[in-house]
């Protein structure tokens, strides 16, 4: 079989973390580019020696010799973009988050559904190893039930971001969300999310996006989930669940795992925790691009859990709307 041909659409800091990604993995290449300005996508396409440069997304995704389209522009337009590689009958890799809204999100997963194309949501630390053992923990009943998880995902980049890209809850805090959603799923199915409250406070920044916030998440069963995000100081994440029996602590940051360095540390209530290594070929852009690789090759339309299908990702994107409706903002 001949190797999968990417057309990347953007030429940012993320579409440079995927191109690596390709060329580590080497089993796909990519086989063109297309972005606004001009000197970046020189600068890319001599990099990773792309052979094919467009200054027109819609002309790549025409392209008939691209297989899958990989959508790292702005949050804002991915949905424009999922529709249309939809429609060109197009594999597709659409960067976090989704969109914005539920409309524009249903609009895209309605294009995807029926033109019946490969597609995933880049939530790519899903498909590394660290998440899948994350989330063995859960499904092994090793800590019982869950009782409680809280959650903290703060970066200092909102000197980088599209101001219409809606701030820190799409962009950081859609991490936090997604793995909360992932475990509760996993111990509870996915009717988990059928009914919740929210609240939440927080501030807008300069662009007058919410650029921090904190959320409290009562599900009907009375879990409770407090989740915070903020895009405009430091780089810290934290990860906690408490079971009925055991909390799980994730010691290094499960939103960029990497080959080495990946611990948690399981501790049954009133013992001696203990520490586990999860040890991997790659970061999550490598194993991201492997999965999508596979399923492609086999013929499938999405991937498998831990990674997201549309319901999934449905789900995350009404999770982070309604977060961001409950915010109070001073």
């Amino acid at each position: 079989m001949s190797k999968l041909n990417w057309g990347f659409l953007g030429t940012s800091f993320i579409s440079l973390t995927m191109a690596d990604a390709l060329q580590a993995e080497g089993s796909t290449r990519i086989h063109s580019v297309a972005g606004r300005s001009e000197v970046p996508l020189k600068v890319f396409a001599e990099k990773y020696d792309v052979e094919h440069t467009y200054d027109n997304f819609d002309e790549l995704i025409e392209d008939d010799v691209v297989d899958i389209i990989y959508i790292a522009l702005p949050n804002h337009i991915h949905h424009e973009y999922v529709i249309k590689a939809a429609n060109a009958g197009k594999a597709i890799l659409c960067e976090k988050s989704l969109s914005i809204d539920m409309e524009k999100t249903d609009q895209a997963l309605r294009a995807v559904a029926d033109n019946e194309v490969f597609f995933v949501e880049g939530l790519m630390y899903l498909n590394h190893p660290f998440t899948a053992a994350i989330r063995d923990v859960i499904t092994s009943g090793e800590l019982g039930e869950i009782q409680s998880i809280s959650a903290q995902y703060c970066a200092d980049i909102a000197q980088f971001v599209n101001p219409q890209s809606k701030g820190a809850l799409y962009n950081l805090g859609c991490y936090p969300i997604s793995l909360m959603h992932l475990l509760l799923q996993s111990d509870f199915t996915n009717h988990i999310f059928d009914n919740y409250e929210i609240s939440a406070m927080g501030r807008r920044g300069t662009d007058g996006n919410i650029c921090e916030s904190a959320a409290s998440i009562r599900l009907d069963n009375g879990v409770v989930c407090q989740l915070h995000t903020a895009e405009d100081y430091g780089l810290h994440a934290s990860f906690t669940v408490l079971g009925s029996k055991a909390s799980l602590v994730l010691n290094s940051n499960p939103w960029l795992p990497e080959a080495e360095g990946n611990t948690f540390t399981v501790t049954p209530y009133e013992k001696v925790g203990d520490v586990r290594t999860v040890t991997a070929e790659g970061n999550a852009f490598i194993y991201q691009v492997r999965a999508i690789r596979e399923a492609i090759e086999a013929g499938k339309k999405a991937l498998e859990r831990p990674a997201p299908n549309l319901e999934d990702s449905r789900q995350i994107m009404q999770l982070l709307t309604d977060w961001e409706a409950a915010t109070v903002t001073s």
